[in-house]
């Protein structure tokens, strides 16, 4: 019994100098803190100061807008550099004959293709050759080229 009292006076003692200790520290803490003077706040400045203000919010403003053009300029360039790298597939024209539909002119390698573009799907309306005949999809081959206004001009007055 007395081993055990001398044990549980012993950790009493350790524990008392552990609180001795956080209570030492809490003390030199709160005595530095009030050593320290409270922050201030500034007076205001008026003018001078919203002026400032407006002049960083206006710098800020512009340095947004040029971030969002430059970034629309690049995605502009980027897309007109993938269209030559993807297999010879580019889109000449386009022509909306609709609300949903609209005609196509690509070239495929040597080739341009008239196709028509619509809710029910891609048709093929003509195929052009590299040398520039062309033959409808589902038509003949023979139409009769139309002549030019030159052409027209010079027949009417006979030349």
């Amino acid at each position: 019994m007395k081993g055990l009292k001398r044990i549980i006076a012993r950790d009493g003692l350790r524990r008392t100098g552990a609180c001795a200790a956080v209570l030492a520290l809490h003390a030199s803490a709160a005595a530095a803190a009030a050593g320290f003077a409270a922050p201030t706040m500034p007076a205001p400045a008026g003018a001078a100061s919203s002026a400032g203000g407006l002049l960083r919010v206006s710098v800020a403003l512009l340095v947004v807008l040029a971030a969002v053009l430059g970034t629309a300029w690049f995605a502009r360039r980027v897309r007109g550099l993938t269209a030559a790298g993807n297999g010879g597939l580019e889109i000449l024209s386009q022509l909306p004959l609709g609300a949903r539909e609209r005609a196509v002119l690509i070239r495929v390698g040597e080739r341009q293709l008239l196709l028509g573009v619509g809710s029910g799907g891609v048709r093929t309306l003509h195929v052009l050759d590299a040398a520039g005949t062309g033959s409808a999809a589902g038509a003949p081959a023979a139409v009769p080229a139309r002549p030019s206004f030159r052409e027209l001009l010079l027949r009417s007055l006979g030349k």
